[in-house]
């Protein structure tokens, strides 16, 4: 079996005598343009396989150049929030130490005032008198309330 299927893929045992070298020659000259096509075919396929594979990274190299544009826009966007929101936030300490000395002030007073109030029944004016407000004039504000303004809180 062996040996037909080398004679049947020689082929130039089944031509005539007659010119036979040339027919053999003439079939390898086939079979060597068949195997040059065959090969330029399979050359040609290899370089659009390339070519397409290249395509493929060139596109995938812009996507991904462009999700990084926006992941650096978004980056971008954050910090600058990020930057105002911590100016927001030192103003708003600051603020709030402004407010908390103001209401340790406005304690003193109604301390001093308090203990002026005292003083009134002792009859004893020096009392008192290392207090933000005279004792003698004290009597106008025990009573009213402290107010805030609404420009306070703005920044």
């Amino acid at each position: 079996m062996a040996s037909s299927s080398g004679t049947s893929s020689g082929g130039s045992t089944l031509l005539p005598n007659s010119g036979s070298e040339e027919d053999l020659q003439l079939v390898m000259d086939q079979r060597k343009k068949k195997r040059m096509l065959s090969n330029r075919e399979s050359a040609r396929r290899s370089r659009m396989r390339k070519q397409k594979h290249l395509d493929d990274l060139m596109a995938q190299v812009a996507q991904l150049r462009n999700e990084n544009n926006q992941i650096l826009t978004r980056i971008n966007m954050t910090s600058h929030n990020y930057l105002a929101i911590e100016a927001e936030n030192s103003v708003l300490r600051a603020q709030m130490g402004e407010l908390n000395n103001s209401l340790q002030s406005l304690n003193q007073i109604i301390h001093c005032l308090n203990v002026n109030s005292n003083s009134f029944q002792t009859e004893d004016p020096l009392n008192g008198a290392d207090c933000f407000m005279n004792p003698w004039n004290s009597s106008i504000y025990l009573n009213q309330p402290i107010m805030a303004s609404a420009d306070i809180f703005q920044y």
